[in-house]
């Protein structure tokens, strides 16, 4: 297996987060790839940097992605960061992602690590784990 079905998957993610109800009713449409110029909102989502692993086996050629999706807050506290990271936890869990390339086998959490920032904000980075099959 290569790195070849990793932009596939990450257009999945990133259309599934765009259209779930619970995470936009938090956040509207700010969830980006890449962060725009200007003033940031005052809470939003980006993906992030993965990592992966060959998982092929003798019934064919397979990958591990472990990616990264980091909640961004300004707000007080941590009330509304984990609120946000929450519903990209339920958005993804057992998320049946159709990729343009490759077959999702399953899609799992694996970690996150919630800090404060040195202006005052938030920030909490949440690691999932994909298997995925060239099909």
């Amino acid at each position: 297996m290569s790195y070849a079905i990793s932009a596939a998957l990450q257009a999945a993610v990133y259309q599934h987060l765009l259209a779930d109800p619970a995470l936009s009713a938090l956040i509207g449409s700010d969830l980006f790839d890449a962060l725009p110029s200007g003033t940031l909102p005052q809470t939003y989502v980006a993906l992030g940097p993965e990592e992966v692993d060959d998982r092929s086996d003798a019934t064919g050629a397979g990958a591990r992605h472990r990616f990264t999706v980091s909640v961004f807050s300004d707000t007080a506290g941590f009330a509304h960061a984990k609120s946000v990271a929450a519903a990209v936890c339920d958005a993804l869990s057992d998320a049946p992602l159709l990729l343009s390339r490759g077959r999702l086998v399953g899609l799992w959490f694996d970690r996150a690590a919630a800090q404060r920032l040195s202006g005052g904000g938030r920030s909490i980075v949440l690691r999932f784990s994909a298997r995925v099959e060239d099909s």
